[in-house]
């Protein structure tokens, strides 16, 4: 996923506020060895189409999310759970790059906003001065940062899950390296042909995901909070 979703996409509860850490100022250590949960969180359509929900170009489809679908905010109160609970964002380029001249200015992406920002990239070079992020080369380096053991003190600064948002290829590397732990999903009523898939289509050994929370909205959308089985 790339660019922004509609204002209204993003209602949500009013958020407490977690200070956002800025680089070199640690606020407070956690220990060495504390896992963090990689969470996934995506709309797609029923085809696991996740690209350009927001309406950004180049994809026949795009703004699918709100062009298609008539408008429920009880559907996206998820998105406020996910500010509230998540300790870090975890990006790939693409999303990292679509994001960055945009989000810090939305009131809406409050809680995104403040959290430390992590991106995985073997190209790109420097952040984004204007939403600063730690860069990962490597998935070796993402799963040292979710299994405590990665050895910078910016990494020990937070708690609390690494959420993944948009970022399709990550999310693919991800599933196939056996890192995440949760998917936050709302599926769209609509099969969208082609487009972006947030699945992987290598040839993979079951897994096998438990439903811990399910909630079928007006509008058709369905909300689906799995755990992976480990």
């Amino acid at each position: 996923m790339a660019g922004p979703l509609p204002r209204r996409v993003f209602l949500r509860r009013k958020w407490s506020g977690k200070p956002e850490i800025p680089h070199g100022e640690p606020q407070r250590q956690v220990p060495w060895g504390v896992r963090r949960e990689i969470i996934v969180t995506e709309m797609l359509s029923l085809d696991g189409v996740i690209e350009a929900p927001g309406g950004e170009t180049g994809y026949r489809n795009a703004g699918w999310t709100f062009n298609d679908v008539e408008f429920d905010p009880a559907a996206y109160e998820l998105k406020g759970t996910e500010q509230e609970e998540a300790g870090a964002l975890l990006l790939g380029r693409k999303s990292y790059e679509a994001f960055a001249p945009i989000w810090p200015s939305r009131e809406e992406f409050a809680g995104y906003n403040a959290m430390p920002r992590f991106v995985v990239s073997t190209t790109l070079e420097d952040d984004d001065e204007r939403w600063p992020a730690t860069i990962l080369r490597s998935l070796d380096e993402v799963k040292a940062l979710k299994t405590g053991q990665s050895r910078t003190d910016f990494d020990r600064d937070f708690d609390g899950p690494l959420l993944v948002h948009g970022s399709a290829t990550l999310v693919r590397a991800l599933q196939e390296a056996g890192l995440i732990d949760k998917y936050y999903l709302l599926v769209f009523p609509l099969l969208l042909g082609a487009g972006t898939r947030m699945f992987s289509d290598v040839s993979l050994h079951t897994q096998h995901l438990e439903l811990e929370e399910h909630a079928r909205y007006s509008n058709g959308i369905q909300k689906m909070i799995y755990r992976v089985k480990k």
